[in-house]
């Protein structure tokens, strides 16, 4: 008897913790999905490519692979679909899929881009004149001096960073996502911080990345109304 009223509240306790966890906004996508639907994975790649794009590249760097390793994610996302219980967001899990993937791609040596022989891709800008082929080089020379810098991070130093700092996705969801504690992702966080702001401030010329990285910090007033990542 007592057995099974303990039971009972059990099973009363995680109903009531599901119902007051907000409704993740690809729930119904993903059980499509789950039932074979390709339209609906379809559905959830369109809206998660660019996130899963960025991860990548800001991973990775301006690197002919980003493409790949994308495709790898999404391949594995869509081999695993089937176990995911929606224990965590479909954001979580999403992210804990790409830095994994991510991060095996680069242990096997295959995306460590030359940053003087690489072509920086220009993300579009509808409505805004095209700059100057001499401001793209500008710019492109920043954005290989900014990743080469990047590269000197540690690995774990480097993911927390573009997540948090660069994706804007909260500590306890990075934790959640790289299964570690909320402390050791504020750790990395402060040191990875501390690396590369004194490696920028060693770099006269990355000063105006410096200054829109440090916007991006929680506390700081933001320049860019907009929450978008600063332009490199």
């Amino acid at each position: 008897m007592v057995s099974s009223t303990f039971a009972a509240l059990t099973l009363s306790a995680g109903a009531t913790e599901r119902q007051a966890r907000p409704m993740d906004p690809d729930a119904a996508l993903i059980a499509r999905a789950q039932q074979g639907d390709t339209a609906a994975f379809r559905q959830l790649f369109r809206r998660h490519q660019g996130t899963v794009s960025r991860i990548v590249y800001r991973m990775i760097g301006p690197s002919p692979d980003v493409e790949d390793v994308v495709q790898d994610v999404f391949l594995n996302v869509y081999r695993s679909l089937p176990s995911f219980r929606g224990d965590a967001k479909f954001s979580t899990w999403l992210y804990r899929l790409a830095t994994n993937v991510t991060r095996m791609h680069l242990r096997r040596g295959r995306s460590r881009p030359r940053f003087t022989d690489t072509e920086v891709p220009e993300a579009p800008r509808d409505g805004v004149p095209q700059d100057t082929p001499e401001i793209q080089v500008e710019r492109a020379q920043r954005v290989r001096a900014l990743y080469r810098l990047l590269d000197t991070l540690s690995e774990k130093k480097r993911e927390v960073l573009v997540l948090h700092d660069f994706e804007g996705v909260p500590a306890k969801e990075i934790a959640e996502a790289l299964d570690i504690p909320v402390l050791t992702v504020r750790t990395r966080l402060f040191y990875a911080r501390k690396e590369l702001y004194a490696a920028l401030a060693a770099e006269p010329s990355l000063e105006s990345v410096m200054h829109a990285l440090m916007d991006k910090l929680p506390g700081r007033p933001k320049r860019d109304s907009a929450g978008e990542t600063p332009s490199v």
